[in-house]
């Protein structure tokens, strides 16, 4: 039966080991952090101030001996608004837009090609920076001369308007005097001419189109006036004037004509219809009340016949019907029937023939009417016809009238658009160069390289796979520190040669005021303290690589329990390199493998200091040839079961746990785990790689311990403020306060 096993809760004020957000409130970047990483990467601010430094001062020594030459300028509209024909608005706005335009100008390619060729810059010396023209004359024409020319002319102009004023101040620096003021001097005057030539080019640039305009407008007018004229031709001189239309006088005559066309032709059929049907006897009477007929011939030889008729009914009464004088009447009334025939029959074809006339009269003024209306409609097409191309020939006459007085308008305005420059001062070769002052330089240089340095130190620390602070370990182990271990100040050689074994490997006992012996008294606190009901009783010592100091803290862990009532026993279970003996100055030919081989007792190789008589050590003995069966033996588990009832503490050294897996066999049956770390050794992936292998192995793991810090680097600054404080007067065992506390606290509560 192995040790009694005690589930191990975190630290009392630790974070909870299982919560997956432990050490973000410490990874959190404040300022005081920042200026920590200022203080460890120091050296790389130092690098850049020297840098900066170094470099500004080449700036000021190697710093070119320019000369700046200036000119001001005034750009406004002048006196020849006075001369416009229209009104000219003047607002702010515009004339800032403007004067940023002719900035732009000033400064354009095209105006510096210009000042290039007329200064024949590309050859000039001074203007390259060589001591002579070059050897081949170069060309401006050639694209890259050019584009170098140009671009030096760039570099070196400046342009700047003066605030509330049409004024630019032009500058211009370089190796020579002379040429700074010549180079500003030809730019203000290329930059003049163009003022006054550009309108005018413009001005006969539209000019010219207009005047072609003008000529397409002048060949539509006319083509207009002409088509106006054939339709006026076409549509009679009146035919255009709506009161002297004869088209519409010979339409309403017709429409008159065919009015009594009609009637007569009513009149002239009713009566033939009349007469064809009527009784010829009384046919007189119709005929005598027709208008417009002659009845009388018809009425005569009616009453011959009837006065024919009379005589012979007279005469037939005396005489008989073959009397001569009655035949001649027989044949004078027969004669008489036969010429009323013939007139009633001729007065029949006669009102027909009227009846027809009629009717072709009026077919006829029908007719005519008709063609009448046609030629009435087609005039209105005309009409609207020559509507249309009489106000086409208005509008293109207007529009050439008004392009044409435009013309001779912009003929006139033509120079009055040129905007008018004034060189207010000329350009003068400067007496003295134009330098930086070497303090700026310096400053500015040094200010910079800082910057620089400071981000380079960030992102080293950001790169920095190593583990530097408390606050980075316990971000990547999750998990609380127990302590920090300073590292301990040798003695003279002197004193190491009258100090005992025990003396020089353990320096709780030789230095019991010292920061190192308080951090082993804080470390004993937290691991009292570290599980709940009470303390743990095997205490487990491992690290993630060798020489971390497991061992030195084992041994002066052991010493400090020891230094009480308690009994302590001090295990190196390290039985590949043993190194506990050497520390105490005690012989390893007995130990924990002898023990567990049965080849001695635990009495026999148990060894008693007398500078500590509460701390026993039993060394680890010989090296066995398989040390892991050994330590994970049933006679392991008995062998710690009955330690355990005789000491109230006990201590064991393991081997690293990532070289070998001793100390996960051991971690197991112990109370708690503890991780030594080397400051400044071990990096991030193995501490993690270590954290998963014992939280795998299922090792009550209390915490970790930092060792080897030097107290004084900037991340550990003011950790262990109370330099030389001492709690002499508190027991380790009991914790009861002794008279002297109360001194102290006193002392600690003036503080």
């Amino acid at each position: 039966m192995g040790p009694q096993k005690t589930q191990l809760p975190p630290a009392i004020g630790a974070p909870d080991l299982q919560r997956p957000g432990i050490g973000s409130e410490s990874g959190d970047t404040s300022l005081s952090e920042a200026l920590a990483t200022l203080r460890k990467r120091l050296w790389v601010l130092i690098l850049a101030g020297v840098l900066g430094f170094s470099y500004g001062l080449y700036q000021v020594i190697t710093q070119p001996r320019l000369y700046l030459a200036s000119s001001i300028i005034q750009v406004h509209s002048g006196s020849s608004n006075a001369y416009r024909t229209e009104a000219v608005y003047d607002d702010s706005d515009d004339q800032q837009t403007r004067m940023n335009s002719e900035v732009l100008i000033l400064t354009s390619d095209t105006l510096l090609d210009t000042v290039a060729r007329e200064m024949d810059l590309a050859n000039n010396p001074a203007f390259l920076g060589e001591p002579g023209p070059p050897a081949k004359r170069r060309s401006i024409d050639d694209p890259d001369v050019r584009a170098e020319v140009v671009g030096t002319l760039h570099g070196n102009l400046s342009v700047a308007l003066i605030p509330r004023t049409e004024m630019m101040k032009v500058t211009y620096s370089s190796l020579s005097a002379k040429l700074s003021a010549d180079i500003v001097n030809q730019v203000v005057a290329d930059y003049v001419q163009r003022a006054y030539q550009m309108p005018v080019h413009q001005t006969d640039m539209v000019s010219k189109w207009l005047s072609s305009q003008l000529d397409e407008l002048k060949v539509e007018v006319e083509r207009s006036q002409q088509q106006m004229m054939d339709l006026q031709r076409k549509l009679g001189v009146l035919g255009y004037d709506s009161t002297h239309n004869q088209l519409q006088t010979s339409l309403e005559n017709l429409l008159a004509a065919e009015g009594t066309a009609k009637v007569a032709r009513i009149t002239a059929e009713s009566r033939y219809r009349m007469i064809a049907g009527m009784d010829p006897n009384t046919i007189d009477e119709s005929i005598e009340t027709t208008p417009g007929t002659a009845p009388g011939e018809l009425n005569a030889l009616r009453g011959q016949l009837a006065g024919t008729k009379a005589q012979y009914s007279q005469l037939g009464t005396t005489l008989g019907p073959k009397n001569p004088q009655m035949q001649a009447l027989q044949n004078q009334i027969a004669e008489l029937t036969k010429a009323i025939n013939a007139e009633q029959s001729r007065l029949e074809t006669q009102a027909r023939e009227t009846y027809l006339a009629a009717k072709a009269t009026e077919d006829k003024t029908e007719q005519e009417l008709d063609a009448r209306k046609a030629e009435a409609y087609k005039q209105g097409d005309d009409l609207v016809q020559y509507t249309v191309v009489q106000r086409e020939y208005e509008q293109d006459r207007t529009l050439y009238e008004g392009l044409e007085q435009r013309l001779e308008t912009a003929k006139v305005e033509s120079g009055l658009d040129a905007s008018e420059v004034d060189q207010v001062d000329k350009a003068l070769p400067p007496v003295d160069p134009t330098m930086r002052s070497a303090k700026v330089i310096l400053a500015t240089s040094t200010f910079f390289f800082l910057l620089g340095g400071i981000v380079v130190a960030f992102i080293i620390e950001s790169l920095d796979t190593g583990l530097h602070n408390v606050q980075e370990i316990e971000a990547v182990m999750e998990m609380p520190s127990l302590a920090i271990i300073p590292k301990a100040k040798r003695a003279s050689p002197e004193q190491m040669a009258a100090m005992s074994a025990v003396q020089r490997n353990i320096a709780v006992l030789t230095q019991p005021k010292s920061q190192f012996t308080e951090s082993f008294r804080s470390l004993r606190t937290s691991l009292l303290l570290a599980t709940a009901g009470r303390p743990p009783k095997f205490i487990l010592f491992t690290s993630a690589t060798p020489s971390e100091g497991k061992t030195t803290i084992a041994s002066n862990l052991a010493c400090i329990l020891a230094q009480g009532e308690m009994r302590v026993l001090l295990i190196d279970a390290d039985l590949r390199r043993p190194n506990v003996h050497h520390r105490f100055g005690l012989t390893g030919k007995l130990g924990l493998t002898t023990v567990l081989a049965g080849a001695s007792t635990f009495d026999e190789a148990v060894q008693h200091l007398v500078e500590l008589p509460n701390l026993d050590i039993l060394p680890s003995g010989p090296v066995p040839p398989f040390p892991t069966e050994m330590l994970s033996s049933e006679a392991m588990l008995t062998l710690l079961e009955k330690l355990g009832q005789q000491y109230s503490h006990i201590v064991i050294d393991s081997p690293p746990i990532l070289s070998v897996t001793d100390a996960a066999i051991l971690g197991r049956v112990v109370d708690a785990v503890v991780l030594v770390i080397r400051h400044g050794k071990s990096s991030k992936n193995v501490m993690r790689r270590a954290r998963d292998l014992m939280i795998r192995s299922g090792a009550p793991v209390a915490g970790l311990v930092l060792n080897a810090v030097d107290l004084n680097s900037p991340e550990y600054y003011g950790y262990y403020g109370y330099t030389g404080y001492s709690y002499g007067s508190a027991d380790g065992n009991t914790w009861e306060t002794q008279p002297t506390v109360e001194v102290g606290a006193e002392k600690e509560g003036k503080r």
